[in-house]
């Protein structure tokens, strides 16, 4: 099957052979169609796909009809006279939404449609004057596009297509509160598109509430141990992770490396290491500058930079033809994403390398992994890297306890920037030693001093008494400044 069968439009057609694209994937020959049709979808594919063409394309397609008939009189803003946002995608991550706008700035080159991507961690002034000058596609991380329609800089009441892409991660991320915001700002008429790597039964319930009547396309998966990537695993001591990451490359002399840690703070010690030992790395993750990450991302893509050492969040929207090698410093503690990353090695009909470096913390997390691949990694072995066997296992230091997503406001931290008080069974924090509640206004110290169970009457006794003092040395002050001025004079 050919482009040309999906009836797309010409400019499209020029812009996507001139990118490189000879035959759709199997994802876009099934969505393309459907989307045309004004059908909602529901489609299962992972990364690597092909899949943000699969709804790109044909986005593009329909948004361009309709501005060459009339009815493009009818998607002017009339109150701003600009364009309304007309499509809008969403997705779960920074360097995704930029990965979407990229190949949207490619397809659309030959077509007078105008798309932007805001997300967080850039200023936001810049993004709120592109989107008064109108645009028609919208790429948006939902934090950030719930903040720039919190102070009215983009109107979502002209939307007639929503995307979730990636909606998987969303979900894990903690989106499902802005998603259901950004829905409730939305038309109620419009056609949707969810794309998942996975149909758990969050997605689905997700879907029974966005979804009307929707097409559904599943993608075979990825098989986890394709034959076209290579698995190793080597055990070693945690200490000795970053030496023998270090001899590998040098022995076998790998570049362009994607190294995925599981802490920010982790994936920041690597990369300085790498760098005293004169192999060039840089890292992303969530603590980077989005300038930062762009850079770092840029330089990596073009060979300019060796290693790349990221987080799995970081990572979403990585997309690099025929990267050689991937690197798990660290086990992930979810052995679904162990697919996900070697999944960014070894597609089409490249080959690549996935290695694993695994300390005794980690024999629980590679029993799961190879439970899930139904298979048992081959095992490795490098002289002088034997892990000492009188060391024990400790707990992992978890990264992921706050998957991203907007921070929820926590009573406790506003209470202690004194902003609230704790209400109704909310613990104080500190109690008498018979847990009887204290007194209204009554200090938290008092009923404690000197170990005594006061009682509320002393309390109030003790309270009146200070006051009065406090009262009495008010009443004397004038007293002792004229006793200290008739000193000075006798001095």
């Amino acid at each position: 099957m050919s482009f040309n069968t999906l009836g797309l439009r010409d400019e499209i057609l020029t812009a996507i052979s001139e990118a490189g694209y000879t035959e759709p994937t199997p994802i876009q020959q099934q969505a393309i169609p459907v989307v045309l049709q004004g059908r909602d979808l529901m489609a299962c594919a992972q990364t690597g796909t092909g899949k943000t063409a699969g709804f790109t394309l044909p986005i593009l397609q329909l948004l361009s009809q309709k501005n060459s008939s009339k009815s493009q009189v009818k998607h002017q803003d009339k109150r701003s006279n600009r364009r309304p946002v007309r499509a809008l995608i969403l997705s779960p991550t920074r360097e995704l939404a930029a990965q979407i706008h990229e190949n949207l700035f490619t397809y659309s080159q030959y077509l007078k449609l105008r798309s932007l991507v805001v997300f967080g961690g850039v200023s936001i002034n810049p993004q709120m004057m592109k989107l008064r000058g109108g645009v028609d596609i919208l790429v948006a991380t939902p934090g950030r596009l719930l903040d720039l329609e919190k102070q009215n800089a983009v109107d979502l009441s002209h939307v007639e297509y929503l995307v979730l892409d990636e909606a998987d991660r969303m979900l894990d991320m903690g989106f499902i509160h802005d998603i259901r915001k950004v829905l409730a700002k939305v038309p109620p008429k419009r056609q949707n598109l969810l794309f998942s790597a996975t149909f758990s039964k969050e997605i689905t319930a997700l879907a029974t509430t966005l979804l009307d009547n929707p097409a559904s396309v599943e993608i075979e998966r990825h098989k986890p141990a394709s034959e076209q990537v290579t698995q190793e695993l080597y055990f070693v001591d945690k200490a000795r992770k970053r030496e023998l990451l270090s001899h590998l490359m040098e022995l076998e002399d790998w570049q362009q490396v994607l190294v995925f840690c599981r802490t920010k703070h982790g994936a920041n010690r690597l990369t300085e290491y790498l760098n005293e030992k004169g192999i060039l790395a840089s890292a992303i993750h969530g603590n980077k500058s989005q300038g930062a990450r762009t850079r770092a991302l840029a330089e990596f893509k073009s060979g300019n930079l060796r290693v790349l050492v990221a987080t799995d969040i970081a990572a979403r929207g990585i997309d690099i033809e025929e990267l050689p090698f991937v690197v798990n410093f660290d086990l992930p503690s979810v052995p679904a994403d162990y697919v996900h990353r070697i999944g960014r090695t070894g597609r089409a009909a490249a080959t690549g390398k996935a290695v694993s470096l695994v300390c005794i913390d980690e024999h629980k997390l590679l029993k799961d992994i190879e439970k899930l691949l139904k298979a048992e990694i081959p095992r490795m072995v490098i002289d002088g890297f034997e892990p000492d066997p009188s060391i024990k296992a400790e707990p992992i230091e978890n990264g992921r306890n706050n998957r991203g997503g907007r921070r929820p406001s926590s009573r406790r931290n506003s209470a202690k920037a004194g902003d609230t008080k704790p209400k109704g069974d909310a613990p104080q924090k500190r109690q008498s030693k018979n847990n009887k509640p204290q007194n209204a206004g009554g200090s938290a110290n008092q009923g404690q001093s000197n170990g005594s169970k006061n009682k509320p009457a002393a309390t109030n006794v003790k309270r009146r008494e200070a006051v009065k003092h406090r009262e009495n040395s008010h009443n004397d002050q004038p007293k002792r400044r004229q006793r200290r001025s008739k000193n000075r004079a006798n001095d």
